[in-house]
């Protein structure tokens, strides 16, 4: 007994007594995913810290001074900037907020509906048609965007805000995100109480469906937000009135005039600035709401 708790206290060949092996060995092991998401965020956001810093910048301090040292003309490039053509960089500005606002709102009502029946409902080719909407996340944007002009051109609605909107109010992605949540988040048993209970299809949807798939519709709605706030492809081939433009292509054309007048850069940076306020603030504010469903269906259940 005694020589096997000899044997037994006895480190391994090749070990220092006393000390521990595996520990440190999975502690360097987990540095490595947080050091690459460290990198991953430096990536994505020094671009950001360059833009907020040019634009601080008058138009002689942008390409004389370091780069990522702040200047003193920030005021003077948002007055500029605001009085470029009478302030059309706010006309822009309100195009987008209709364009990704109302677009968005649809999009998120669409997919709720969707979602909600291809997880609840049985019939037939339900599969097949949501494996053709997964074929369209698959899809470049690119690929659809002359085909959905043709489309409009033919209906004369190109050059509207129309023409950008009606692209946007079905996405494949939202459809799929909302299958998925509602497939989770809204038990077969739950709906089947509400029928037996006498509730119709509509009662159960908005009364009983709808407040469970409400965070992940939130999320549907911020991925599309995002999305056609960023949108450049489709509103370039529809709209030739600059008036209908949104912030991304009413930039766009700022920066091709600064080829020919420097002065322009600063404006197109500050506009760049500007323009990602907004969805920092709806970032937040969205995150805010999807944390308090998530945590008061955590308690309800």
């Amino acid at each position: 007994m005694s020589s096997l708790a000899v044997r037994k206290a006895q480190p391994a060949a090749g070990t220092t007594p006393g000390t521990a092996q595996g520990p440190p060995l999975r502690r360097r092991i987990a540095l490595v995913p947080t050091l690459t998401l460290l990198l991953g965020a430096v990536y994505c956001l020094l671009p950001v810290a360059w833009v907020v810093i040019a634009a601080t910048k008058s138009g002689s301090e942008l390409f004389s001074t370091f780069t990522f040292l702040p200047g003193t003309g920030f005021a003077d490039n948002v007055s500029d900037l605001n009085a470029y053509r009478d302030g059309v960089y706010w006309q822009w500005m309100a195009n987008s907020a209709l364009y990704a606002g109302l677009g968005a709102l649809l999009s998120t009502v669409v997919s709720a509906f969707s979602g909600y029946a291809l997880a609840v409902y049985r019939f037939r080719g339900r599969e097949t048609l949501f494996n053709v909407l997964l074929a369209g996340v698959l899809m470049p944007p690119v690929i659809l965007a002359v085909p959905q002009y043709l489309l409009l051109a033919k209906a004369d609605l190109t050059d509207s805000y129309l023409a950008v909107l009606l692209p946007q109010i079905l996405s494949p992605y939202g459809v799929y995100l909302a299958r998925i949540y509602a497939s989770a988040a809204v038990p077969a048993d739950v709906v089947e109480a509400g029928r037996m209970d006498g509730a119709g299809e509509w009662r159960i949807f908005t009364r009983v469906a709808l407040p469970m798939m409400v965070p992940g519709l939130v999320t549907v709605f911020l991925f599309q937000f995002v999305a056609v706030w960023n949108n450049f492809l489709l509103p370039y081939i529809m709209l030739s009135d600059d008036e209908k433009f949104p912030i991304t292509l009413g930039l766009y054309t700022l920066l091709e005039q600064g080829a020919n007048t420097p002065a322009l850069y600063t404006l197109v940076i500050t506009g760049a600035f500007l323009a990602v306020i907004p969805l920092v603030a709806l970032f937040l504010v969205v995150q805010r709401f999807w944390s308090l469903d998530l945590l008061s269906g955590a308690v309800k259940s």
